[in-house]
């Protein structure tokens, strides 16, 4: 087996999945969080479930200063990231002063503008693009449930990327190679977006997004808009590692709704069912940001620059954020789709 030595920015939900499956297979993790997390980590260790099965780490390398763990003897293959997308402009600049020492980053964030911002400060040739399709559940500091395992997505624009792809292959992921980041990176984004800004807004589960009308005609046309932008861009839509995202795609193009709602319903909102997606979670949680600014909010961006127009995108990224700065209440839809739809025809007119 291939040699990776791998410092993950963090032990959450996608941190903990690879570096402990790495962990797993002999290979070298370590793992930089918060002072109060690492020393929770460094005694209790990390544990992950799947199924009936659970794996446990009981001995992890864990620090809480970068310029610590850059200044061991043994250099590192990668630096992975999974971060939040809002959190990336203040990871650049902890970075920065380390530049010289920093190995090659593999981002797995969601969005499609982190790899272009980390490539602007860091260099073209020090940023690998990836995505990981499969479900995590993060449960606890240090415990974390495989939900649905899918697989990782890598793009093969950069000389360590093959190196990772075996190592990952392996360790036991399922791992595809992609030619170019950009048709991974927005096809990922097209299923960041499924039932994830209108679950939050409406405070309703995947399943009962799909199964209303209203809310299943907003699901397709935002997807149209971005698959618009993709066109204008000239980015073709691709699957992903156990994603058939193209048939997806498809589907929402050429089908009228009549056929595609029973469809989404079986097919996807089985699969989602009640589990409520990242951008619900995080406002349940207080925070006061939110990824939609990075996925439909990236949309309504590219569709500026490329002069196609994105409304309902920006009506989305404009609702969520309001409910999440709390310029207007929580429920404010709650539980009513008719009265988004009905407040996305007045945002238009």
């Amino acid at each position: 087996m291939g040699e990776l030595s791998l410092l993950s920015i963090g032990a959450g939900a996608i941190g903990s999945y690879i570096g402990g499956r790495l962990l797993l297979s002999g290979q070298q993790v370590v793992f930089l969080e918060k002072p109060e997390i690492a020393e929770r980590l460094k005694k209790a260790g990390l544990t992950i479930h799947k199924g009936s099965e659970s794996h446990r780490i009981n001995s992890l390398q864990v620090t809480s200063s970068l310029q610590q763990a850059l200044s061991a003897k043994n250099a590192y293959d990668v630096l992975l990231v999974a971060v939040k997308a809002y959190d990336t402009h203040n990871l650049i600049e902890t970075l920065l002063p380390f530049k010289e020492q920093l190995p090659p980053i593999l981002s797995l964030q969601n969005g499609v503008e982190n790899e272009p911002l980390f490539r602007s400060v860091l260099g073209q040739d020090r940023v690998i693009a990836g995505t990981v399709t499969s479900a995590i559940g993060w449960k606890q500091v240090g415990e974390i449930v495989i939900e649905k395992e899918r697989g990782i997505g890598i793009a093969l624009d950069q000389k360590l990327a093959r190196k990772l792809i075996d190592v990952l292959a392996q360790s036991g992921f399922n791992v595809k190679g992609y030619p170019r980041a950009d048709p991974m990176k927005w096809s990922k984004l097209i299923t960041n977006q499924l039932t994830n800004a209108t679950c939050a807004i409406l405070n309703m589960p995947p399943a009962a997004v799909l199964s209303h009308p209203a809310s299943f005609q907003l699901e397709m046309l935002q997807i149209r808009e971005t698959l618009n932008v993709m066109d204008a861009l000239k980015i073709q839509v691709v699957d992903l590692p156990a994603t058939p995202v193209r048939i997806l795609t498809w589907a929402i193009r050429k089908l009228p709704l009549w056929i595609n709602q029973p469809l989404f319903v079986y097919f996807i909102g089985k699969g989602r069912g009640n589990k409520m997606p990242s951008l619900f979670l995080d406002l349940r949680a207080g925070k006061k940001q939110s990824e939609v600014e990075y996925l439909n909010g990236a949309v309504v961006r590219f569709g500026e620059k490329t002069g196609v127009a994105t409304p309902l995108n920006q009506f989305l990224n404009q609702t969520l954020m309001d409910i999440v700065q709390e310029r207007i209440p929580r429920n404010t839809y709650e539980h009513n789709p008719d009265k988004l739809l009905e407040d996305y025809h007045s945002f238009i007119k």
